[in-house]
């Protein structure tokens, strides 16, 4: 007994002894530098980018890659999804407004609630069959279905005078514009709202600037490499981005995913995930079903992007990318899976 008194008595003074110690260098105000972190490091920023989801003309139903393929997604636990347009399977003239609305229903049902369920944010951009102009039906159903869930999207607006046509968010540090690139033509004073935009004090303070549309920069999908496919107005687009520090433009449309270098600008051109994935127009893997994920490290201020077969669940090498494409643009670069995040 009298041993084990000892013995407790001499763990006491050794575990007194090193309280104090430790008292002593924080309250010298060398604790912080003394003692080795016991902090977690931060976990890194996930986006995730998806696109391209729909089916032929006025379906309500999705291809069984859709589902597959958010589900993978919520997997990774992202913290917020981007879609860059065409969620439903507009675009037709006659489509009634019982169609067009159950269109939209069903992408409620098949994307938006298990995003819901899964507490994560969606950032949504206008494509070509979801409300292209000169399809006001279309455009009008975009409007009745977005507009009464603005506040449920789990999004931080900044400017929401056209949503969802075109928008602004601040979202855990990231600055996004989404413009409405629903065709090839971006109008003038759409672009004059961007510059502000991107000019504001929400944007400047932010770590980085995304800017999101429908149609691509530069073309990279096998028979989409043409006017009318691609936006108008590269040079102005391009150095309206450029001047205002935009780190990438992500786009849709082309149905085949490329991560290019576009002068100082990042082009992140995403793969479909529903019906008909394409081709790049030189090299690459066989037409797939993707979707992207962004990871953002803030100390290191480093982007990491992958991209993800549906078919296998697993990512594709960056390999699979040709080095370069020869574009109507000129040749576009393949892009690094890791950079800095601001060039």
């Amino acid at each position: 007994m009298q041993g084990d008194a000892i013995h407790l008595a001499s763990i006491a003074v050794v575990l007194l002894g090193r309280r104090q110690i430790l008292q002593l260098l924080l309250g010298t105000g060398l604790g912080a530098a003394a003692m080795p972190s016991l902090a977690k490091p931060q976990a890194p920023l996930r986006i995730g980018l998806i696109s391209d989801l729909n089916s032929g003309y006025g379906s309500t139903s999705y291809v069984p890659a859709v589902h597959q393929g958010l589900h993978q997604l919520i997997a990774l636990q992202p913290n917020l999804v981007v879609c860059a347009g065409d969620m439903v399977a507009g675009q037709k003239h006659g489509l009634t407004r019982q169609q067009l609305d159950a269109m939209w229903s069903s992408f409620e049902a098949a994307v938006l609630q298990p995003l819901r369920i899964a507490g994560i944010p969606l950032l949504p951009t206008i494509g070509n069959h979801d409300g292209s102009p000169g399809f006001k039906a279309d455009r009008d159903a975009v409007r009745r279905f977005w507009m009464p869930i603005r506040s449920q999207l789990g999004l931080d607006f900044i400017d929401t005078s056209q949503f969802p046509f075109h928008y602004t968010v601040s979202q855990q540090g990231l600055f996004w514009l989404v413009w409405d690139a629903s065709s090839a033509h971006i109008p003038d004073n759409q672009l004059i709202w961007a510059k502000q935009q991107l000019a504001s004090s929400a944007s400047t303070r932010a770590t980085a600037r995304f800017v999101v549309g429908h149609l691509p920069l530069v073309g990279v999908g096998q028979n989409k490499d043409r006017a009318g496919e691609i936006l108008n107005q590269e040079h102005v687009l391009q150095n309206l981005m450029e001047t205002a520090n935009v780190n990438a433009y992500i786009s849709g449309h082309h149905h085949a995913w490329f991560s290019g270098r576009h002068g100082q600008l990042d082009l992140i051109q995403l793969g479909a995930l529903g019906s008909g994935p394409r081709r790049l127009l030189q090299g690459g893997s066989a037409p797939q079903q993707t979707f992207t994920l962004l990871e953002i490290n803030g100390p290191g201020n480093r982007i990491t992007e992958t991209t993800y077969s549906v078919a296998t669940g697993r990512p594709l090498p960056w390999s699979s990318l040709p080095s370069t494409l020869n574009t109507r643009r000129g040749r576009l670069l393949r892009n690094r899976s890791q950079r800095p995040l601001n060039g």
